[in-house]
């Protein structure tokens, strides 16, 4: 047996997952009401500042101010336990809102990406929260990309899915029917 002299003894390791999730956030009723009050605020085109071919989708733009403070508070109570087992970042809250987004077949998609930007707000954590049934649409995988090869989240309705925010991800295109999330950003300190 070979043995290899290593000189360092590490304090930590590292114990940052790809990912983590939690079922039923939402319920069907809940997920509808989301839905309805996000399409109700009216949809804009979604855009992104860097390659335009990227992204075609449609959003809307969600604040606790809306009469949604239920659902900020539940997403807050369950990230702080998800980041406290998965991440253990060092976390300050959403700054952004929430952010709904329709994906309508038969092409709508959100190319491989990260969700972070030099001279912008630190995002930490991307959240994505599965609105609509998975029975009502084909296509629209949420994939996350933490080696070569990626890993599609789950699909069922109210699943929430949480992930570092300097990971590579997308949304494949929708080939059938209507895909609608619930998108956010958790922010924090600079990365040390």
């Amino acid at each position: 047996m070979t043995k290899f002299n290593n000189p360092s003894w590490n304090f930590y390791l590292d114990r940052v997952y790809s990912y983590a999730y939690w079922e039923k956030v939402f319920t069907k009723e809940e997920c509808e009401k989301i839905i309805k009050i996000a399409k109700n605020k009216g949809l804009i085109k979604g855009t992104t500042n860097k390659n335009l071919n990227v992204r075609s989708n449609k959003i809307s733009w969600l604040y606790s101010d809306d009469n949604i403070e239920w659902v900020f508070q539940r997403i807050t109570d369950i990230v702080l336990q998800l980041n406290s087992k998965y991440f253990n970042f060092d976390l300050h809250g959403i700054c952004e809102g929430l952010q709904f987004t329709n994906y309508k077949a038969p092409s709508d998609k959100y190319g491989k990406h990260t969700d972070r930007c030099l001279d912008f707000i630190i995002r930490k954590l991307s959240i994505s929260i599965q609105l609509t049934d998975p029975k009502n649409y084909e296509g629209g995988e949420l994939v996350l990309y933490g080696e070569d090869k990626g890993t599609e989240m789950k699909k069922e309705q109210g699943t929430l899915i949480v992930f570092p925010s300097f990971l590579m991800h997308e949304v494949k295109p929708i080939t059938k029917g209507e895909r609608n999330s619930l998108v956010t950003w958790v922010s924090g300190k600079q990365f040390k």
